[in-house]
């Protein structure tokens, strides 16, 4: 469960396969974060955790497969390779998801503006060779 494959093709190519690995990677976090959500808060029955299990898991896949398809085809259509921009615009649809889900402009502008930023500063650090860990570059 990983971007395994997902920076080999060129933006814009192999749009199934990577809307594909987007909903994977956020079904896998959000049954992680179900799991944490459980913990942290007992639900008063098994009925109950099961639905939030299912919810925020669904949820995050959903979020995924929009930021993996809307990245692809805006790479697509823009006739764009390697532009963070198409990044941005994936990052910003799944806040929009997340918006519409709360019933709220604020949470989906916030969202938007978030999942772009992160989303674009990845697909830079991607290009750029910036790296989280290990000795400094001299």
């Amino acid at each position: 469960m990983g971007l395994d494959g997902y920076w080999d093709s060129a933006d814009g190519d192999q749009c199934p396969a990577k809307t594909w690995q987007m909903t994977r990677l956020g079904a896998g976090l959000g049954l992680v974060g179900s799991a944490y959500h459980i913990v942290a808060m007992p639900p008063t029955n098994a009925i109950e955790a099961v639905q939030r299990g299912v919810n925020g898991t669904l949820t995050m896949a959903t979020v995924g497969a929009i930021f993996g398809i809307t990245t692809c085809l805006t790479a697509h259509f823009r006739d764009t390779n390697d532009d963070p921009l198409n990044y941005f615009i994936g990052g910003c649809a799944s806040g929009i998801f997340l918006g519409v889900r709360a019933h709220s402009y604020m949470t989906g502008t916030a969202a938007c503006l978030c999942l772009g930023a992160v989303a674009s500063l990845t697909k830079m650090g991607k290009m750029e060779g910036w790296r989280l860990s290990g000795p400094p570059k001299l």
